[in-house]
């Protein structure tokens, strides 16, 4: 069990497998003090990560919209994340690659900055507690929006978008809630702060567009179920005032996976048929058990 993975255990860092309390980063790297890190979340189910490319490919675009060069190919941070996952005794956790500029530019321009790559590994049972999940969440409005694509790089898993979550997250908690609703630049519904949102109106699944906020790797993997349901998937533009019309609803992602939706704000929704599918589906899928479902 890696329970505090910034004081025991193994990183992975810049291609040598180091102690993680030695695994420091520079006060002036460039990236924090400019917020560039592109970074990952990746879960291993059985030892095996799920969707490893696909989250190694968004690692690489989102550093090339952030205007810098991964130093390793994709094929040797694919082995280093399942090296860590090894290296630190774990089956089912949680692996957090990461790439930033360093410390030898100091100053708003980055050119000329190295460019540096970690992963770490630790247990991370669930984003929410099962409990929680069987009744399904509680959400709150947040009054930060996602921003106009043309204001920010929306389509990168970079650390400055995170922001206006980690603040959304922390005045929903201190509220007693679990979690917010964030509404987009033009006031249409979004997503969580780190987890895409669906509902089920009338049996099929409405979602947001993902034009200002990343079109997650579960969202793709929940939409390609919904196909082998035969269940229809409608990305549009969503009202907040259409939430009260939905039957179901639930977020998608990687810490996330599929979780249950019981109220957003003063509305009530009650978890049913089509979130327990989709929690049957996706923990079939991730496990490797069914034959039926390959997407």
């Amino acid at each position: 069990m890696l329970k505090d993975p910034t004081k025991v255990g193994k990183i992975w860092f810049d291609g040598k497998m180091v102690d993680a309390a030695d695994a420091n980063v520079h006060f002036l790297a460039h990236s924090l003090q400019y917020a560039g890190t592109v970074f990952e979340g990746e879960r291993s189910y059985g030892g095996q990560l799920f969707k490893l490319r696909k989250h190694t490919e968004r690692l690489f675009s989102g550093a090339d919209v952030l205007g810098f060069s991964i130093p390793f190919s994709m094929d040797v941070i694919d082995r280093a994340c399942q090296q860590v996952l090894k290296t630190n005794g774990l089956v089912d956790g949680y692996v957090r690659p990461a790439a930033w500029r360093g410390s030898d530019k100091v100053g708003l321009s980055p050119i000329g900055a190295s460019v540096h790559v970690a992963i770490a590994a630790w247990d991370w049972p669930s984003y929410f507690s099962p409990g929680k999940k069987m009744e399904g969440i509680r959400l709150t409005h947040s009054h930060w929006r996602r921003p106009d694509p043309q204001t920010a790089p929306t389509q990168a898993k970079a650390s400055g978008l995170y922001q206006i979550c980690t603040m959304s997250k922390q005045i929903a908690e201190e509220q007693g809630f679990d979690d917010a609703l964030m509404l987009d630049y033009r006031g249409l519904v979004a997503e969580a702060t780190g987890a895409n949102i669906f509902f089920v109106i009338n049996g099929k699944l409405h979602t947001p567009i993902a034009d200002c906020f990343l079109n997650g790797i579960t969202r793709q993997t929940v939409i390609d179920i919904a196909g082998l349901r035969n269940i229809e998937v409608i990305e549009r533009k969503i009202m907040p005032d259409e939430i009260a019309t939905a039957d179901e609803a639930f977020l998608t992602g990687t810490a996330a996976e599929i979780t249950p939706i019981g109220s957003i704000g003063d509305i009530y929704l009650k978890p049913g048929r089509v979130c327990q599918q989709f929690i049957s589906d996706y923990s079939e899928l991730t496990s490797g058990r069914s034959e039926s479902l390959k997407v």
